[in-house]
């Protein structure tokens, strides 16, 4: 597969992928994991999905977190079916791509190393 034609389907799936999350989670949900990594609890993963930087027993947002995983999981199993691959890497592209340059000042994100690194 061309390079222009994988970015074209990760542009895709970035889209789709955030849409999913939309369908998997309420605004109530995302604005607890917006809130969450502002304050450095959890943080993009360089797999693609959303984790634990620090633990917690916050329910509300291990559901929330839960559900942006699911949205994620299903948008990067489609797109690893469009583009003949993983969805394992597919999550990974994505991260890439999409979700590392997306990480503002401050928060947390986990390297493929599995090290959390503040931005």
């Amino acid at each position: 597969m061309s390079l222009r034609k994988f970015l074209a389907i990760g542009a895709l799936a970035a889209a789709v992928s955030f849409g999913g999350a939309a369908l998997a989670q309420t605004a109530a949900q995302k604005t607890l994991v917006d809130q969450a990594k502002a304050a450095g609890t959890v943080g993009e993963q360089a797999d693609g999905y959303v984790g634990f930087r620090v633990s917690t027993s916050d329910a509300a947002l291990r559901a929330a977190v839960d559900a942006m995983n699911a949205g994620r999981r299903a948008a990067y199993a489609r797109s690893a079916a469009d583009a003949g691959t993983s969805a394992d890497v597919a999550g990974a592209r994505m991260f890439e791509s999409q979700l590392l340059p997306r990480i503002q000042s401050g928060q947390w994100y986990r390297n493929a190393q599995g090290q959390w690194v503040q931005r």
